[in-house]
């Protein structure tokens, strides 16, 4: 088990040095609704389009959403996609873009077709010139860099190969790094690794590995035997390859080879991913974690991306979630702070298979009836959402003097219980709007209710979902609890 408490709560003291290759990603999602009358061409119907920060940047990204700062230094062409990628990072705050500009060569730009209900790459167009810097671009990278260098915890090239990692910035920062004690990793394009000759460890995927050492790179002894060399030849710590469903290897220059498996989870879209295992690694290794708690916080966070479309950062609080079970979370993060919280936390379940519940009330006097019905539903289910009434919709069905406590301490009282693990507060007198939205699996009430009772119950087995009923504990109810307290009912 990961001391993630521990961890996390040092990822914000740290500051990475990230250099590489800018690019502008953008997807555009639609379907094939025809063929083109102009040529025997298919027509993408688009229904919407995104823009994200891409490459390099999106390392940076990720590295801010873990709550560390990233000092970032990269090319950008003068031009419309430059312009829009410089005023995208201007907006992260815990990002300070040190953007270097290069008129003689186009921003980095590429555009994905997706299929937007199957989630399949349909088309890439790519503009870029992937030729190195020239000299002076170069040495301006260098100038931006070498400054930095002492207030990083810990330096990652993010190499794309389209022109600012040349061979002269690679062996300019890592000596430098490593002059100032400075740990550097290197997330390598070329299949050349001695050009990144004494960084503290190199992350190519499989095939980045296999290409570089001519192995099979099929298992782990064929792994560690090329990786052994590469790193005698390249001096460094350690080898990591990444390795998609098949999870990741390290390969340490002492000690024994560490295998992470993947999380098994649906994968939507793998655009990105690697992004964000080198940047929780740099996170992670910055912040005291070992190789191995690292590795397993990256996969963790790996399996969190894939599960997102587009280029996809992952931030500290879904990591924490696919880390932690949920009854080590913190009440407040058991408590939705919007719909599309919650709608991305369904989505993740889903991924993952598991069977959703559902249940509500006011639980304005949290009492053993509450609990029973509770823990009864919790055992229906694999994950369970509490549909809690608010302030407005407790008063009119209970009438004056209710609630006696607020939303947000029933909320919190409810979220405490390891039998819940999400509460949604909801407006209306009724939970159906929020039932819809949810689309649970199960639907459980108390045994006070029958069938027919239940509010949702035709919506829920209209989808193949079951309605359950638990028997209630009798001689409980706030009701009762008011009166006997000399409240009012």
């Amino acid at each position: 088990m990961i001391d993630f408490d521990g961890l996390s709560q040092a990822f914000c003291r740290q500051t990475v040095l990230c250099v590489g290759d800018l690019m502008l990603d953008e997807f555009v999602y639609g379907e094939i609704s025809r063929i083109s009358p102009e040529a025997p061409a298919p027509v993408i119907a688009v229904q919407r389009s995104e823009t994200n920060v891409g490459g390099a940047g999106n390392v940076a990204r990720n590295i801010a959403a873990l709550g560390a700062r990233c000092v970032f230094v990269g090319l950008a062409g003068e031009d419309g996609a430059g312009g829009r990628l410089r005023a995208a990072l201007s907006r992260e705050t815990l990002i300070e873009p040190l953007l270097i500009s290069d008129p003689a060569r186009p921003t980095t730009r590429k555009v994905r077709f997706v299929s937007e209900h199957f989630s399949t790459h349909m088309l890439r167009a790519d503009w870029e010139t992937p030729a190195p810097a020239s000299g002076a671009v170069e040495q301006a990278l260098i100038d931006a860099i070498l400054p930095q260098l002492p207030r990083a915890d810990i330096v990652l090239l993010s190499d794309y190969a389209k022109g600012v990692l040349t061979a002269r910035v690679i062996r300019t920062v890592i000596d430098a790094a490593r002059g100032l004690g400075k740990r550097v990793i290197v997330d390598p394009k070329s299949a050349n690794f001695g050009i990144y000759r004494g960084a503290t460890l190199l992350t190519p995927n499989r095939k980045e590995f296999a290409d570089a050492t001519r192995s099979r790179a099929d298992d782990q002894a064929s792994i560690a035997a090329a990786a052994r060399e590469v790193m005698r030849l390249a001096n460094c710590e350690a080898l990591l390859v990444t390795q998609s469903e098949h999870g990741m290897t390290l390969v340490p220059g002492e000690g024994e080879v560490i295998h992470v498996p993947a999380h098994t989870v649906k994968v939507r879209d793998v655009t990105g991913a690697g992004d964000t295992v080198v940047a929780t690694l740099a996170v992670s290794l910055a912040a005291g974690a070992d190789w191995e708690t690292a590795l397993r916080t990256a996969s963790a966070a790996a399996a969190v991306a894939v599960g997102k479309s587009g280029t996809a950062i992952v931030t500290l609080a879904e990591l924490r979630r696919n880390i932690l079970p949920p009854a080590s979370l913190a009440a407040e993060e058991k408590i939705a702070r919007s719909a599309d919280d919650l709608d991305a936390r369904l989505s993740a379940w889903r991924d993952q298979g598991l069977r959703i519940g559902f249940t509500n009330g006011c639980f304005d006097i949290l009492h053993p009836g509450h609990v029973k019905v509770l823990t009864g539903a919790r055992a229906t289910c694999d994950r369970l959402i509490v549909g809690l009434n608010s302030d407005a919709s407790v008063a009119r069905l209970k009438g004056e003097g209710r609630p006696i406590q607020n939303e947000r301490a029933r909320a919190e009282v409810l979220a405490a219980l390891e039998a819940v693990d999400l509460v949604v507060i909801f407006e209306e007198d009724t939970p159906l709007k929020l039932i819809e939205r949810t689309g649970p699996n199960v639907l459980v009430k108390g045994g006070d209710y029958s069938l027919e009772q239940v509010v949702g119950q035709e919506f829920v087995t209209a989808r193949g979902g079951e309605v359950v009923l638990i028997d209630i504990l009798h001689g409980f109810s706030t009701t009762s609890l008011v009166k006997r307290a000399g409240g009012r009912a």
